[in-house]
Parts: structure tokens; sequence; C-alpha cells
């Protein structure tokens, strides 16, 4: 029995006249842009200043290699960065969703913001450093560490296509893979290091075209002590449930703890389930599970001298009726601390 629609199929071939090729077929993969690796890539420069402006690399891979005395600054987010060989270069790069790998470098000066941050065989790095995961050195040495300080305006939409939160910051959470028994490989660059002196603003006429500012009440990621050691024995924890204006909320009570003389520890973003909020909420589980499932919650700790008070009075006073979670007491306060980020970073991998 034949196929009535091999019939048809042959009768279209004999319907086409003799000197009309039949069409290939067309796929999905074939009507892609084809990229050229050259278009992502600064091999082999010395003594300048390139970049890539907003939307060029839109989370392509790149590569930066064999550069000399270079300012380079990729304005755009990527897959993932690979920066091998490279001696005396400032180095800005907007976020990776990935990772970024050094590798046999030296005597660099970066801001960087990425998933994932790895150092092999370098010396002498100061980078300024937006991480979601616990950053990793390697058979290096000299690694100084701050916290990522910089701002333009497509920098918040770039943070969200590469799938970073500007909360989620391990900075100065550093694993060394090779420690050397009596050293230290790796540190905090100094708490008053101001990132500009390090990683200018670039000058070239294409790239001033980038509203950039290294102030630091504007920086997108805000801006934590980290594992420097507090000030004070008094913390108070403060988490943020997801709504409309958490993440402004959030920008704001920091903006107002920190006015205060306040110190802003560390910040988290992540999803809670029932049995999480149990665990850190305890007796007021009940009142904040309805509000788990609209979204991650977003997590800060400040430090002081009067944190406590000093935040349950912000809070009372500015953001009246919108529902927040803050320590009761400076006796509760460092069990809050611990309790949320012990399950923040097991959940994280960190």
């Amino acid at each position: 029995m034949g196929c009535f629609f091999s019939k048809r199929r042959k009768a279209d071939r004999e319907s086409r006249p003799e000197n009309q090729e039949e069409r290939p077929k067309q796929y999905s993969w074939d009507q892609r842009e084809k990229v050229d690796p050259k278009d992502y890539m600064f091999s082999g420069l010395k003594d300048e200043t390139v970049g890539r402006l907003p939307g060029t690399v839109a989370g392509q891979q790149f590569l930066i290699q064999d550069c000399e005395n270079c300012n380079i600054y990729i304005f755009d987010h990527s897959a993932t960065i690979t920066i091998d060989d490279c001696t005396n270069c400032i180095i800005f790069l907007g976020p990776v969703k990935g990772s970024v790998f050094f590798r046999n470098c030296r005597d660099c000066k970066c801001t960087l913001a990425c998933q994932q941050f790895r150092v092999r065989d370098c010396r002498k790095l100061d980078v300024f450093l937006c991480c979601a995961t616990q950053p990793i050195i390697e058979s290096s040495s000299n690694i100084k560490f701050g916290c990522f300080q910089w701002y333009y305006p497509e920098l918040a939409f770039q943070f969200k296509d590469a799938g970073l939160s500007i909360f989620n910051n391990t900075w100065s959470n550093i694993h060394d893979f090779t420690p050397v028994s009596g050293e230290l490989n790796w540190s905090l660059l100094p708490e008053d290091a101001v990132v500009q002196d390090y990683v200018p603003v670039p000058t070239t006429e294409e790239l001033k075209a980038v509203r950039v500012s290294t102030e630091a009440n504007r920086s997108i990621v805000p801006i934590s002590r980290g594992h420097r050691r507090k000030s004070s024995d008094e913390s108070c924890l403060v988490v943020l449930f997801a709504g409309d204006y958490t993440i402004a909320n959030a920008r704001k009570l920091i903006d107002k703890m920190v006015g205060k003389g306040f110190s802003l520890v560390q910040t988290k973003e992540v999803s809670m389930k029932a049995e999480d909020a149990q665990r850190v909420y305890r007796e007021k589980a009940a009142d904040f599970l309805p509000l788990l499932n609209k979204g991650p919650v977003i997590a800060l700790e400040f430090n002081g001298d009067g944190a406590v008070e000093g935040c349950q009075l912000i809070i009372n006073d500015t953001f009246n009726g919108t529902k927040m979670f803050v320590s009761e007491s400076k006796e509760t306060a460092s069990r809050d601390v611990d309790s949320f980020y012990n399950f923040a970073d097991i959940q994280m991998g960190i």
C-alpha cells in the first residue's frame, strides 16, 4: 500500500522545472548570527586603552591574553572571561554569568563581578570583587581583595542578564588551595582604599560615553565589611520579604544605617522554605510564612554599638507598615545572624 504523503512529494518533484533545484532545509541554528571569536578577545596589546561598550558583548565568552601596561574595560555582561599572561594591567569586567579565571598574571588591578572567581599562578593582584560563591586562589601570592564598588546606568540590568544578585557577595571569604605554612598568600585591602586609585575611570572619548561613577554611595553593589574585624560585639539582622520595592527599601535602610555610623557586614538574597523559616524566625515563623511564596528574601547584617535599637527606630520611622524581620534585642541578635547565614551558606553551597 502506498503512502499518500510520499505520492504528494513525488508529484511536487515532477511538477518542479528541471533547472530549479530543491532548496535545502533551513534550521534554526543555521539562522543564528555567526560569532567571530576575534570580536570577543583582547590579545597581544601593549600600552593601550581598550574596551567594549554596553550591548557589544551581550553574554558571549571573552578572552584577554598577553596584554601589558593596558587599561581594559568591558562594560557589558558576558558568559565567562579568562585572563592569561597579563602584566601591569588595569581591568574592569561587567557582570559575568559564569567564571572569571586569572592565570599567570602579575601586577594587575581589577574590578569585577561574577558567579565564580579563580586565580592560579598569579602574583600581586588587587581585586575589587563581587562574587556569588567562594573566591579561590591557587599557587598564587600577594593577592589583595576589596568589595566591588562601581556604577553606570546599564549595570543593574546587566547583573540581571547575568543572573547575579547584588546582595550575594562573598568577596572576603577566600579559599587558598595551596597554603604555605607561616605565610598568607592573600589579604584584604585597607578599608579606606579608594577604588579609583586602583581602577580609574576611562578617559578615551569612546569609553567616556559610559557614565561611570566610583562614589561609594552610588555603587550598584552594597559595600560590606565582609570578614574584616567587627567594631562592636553587637550586630543586628534585618530580613526584607519580596515585594515591589524590596531592593529599594534595602538600599534605603543601608543608607540610613551607614549614615548613623553603623557598618554593613554582609548581605544575602536567598529563597526560604517553611522549615527554613521555623529554624531562623522561631516563634515568629508563622507571621512570615505567607510572605515566603512571593520570592527570595534579602538579609542584611549591621554592626555597631546600639545597632539593634538604631535599626528598630529607623524601620519604625521610615518603613512603618512594611513587613520585616528585625532582631528584637542585643541578646538575640547574634543568634539571629548565625541562624540565617548558616542556613543561607548551606543552601548556596558556600
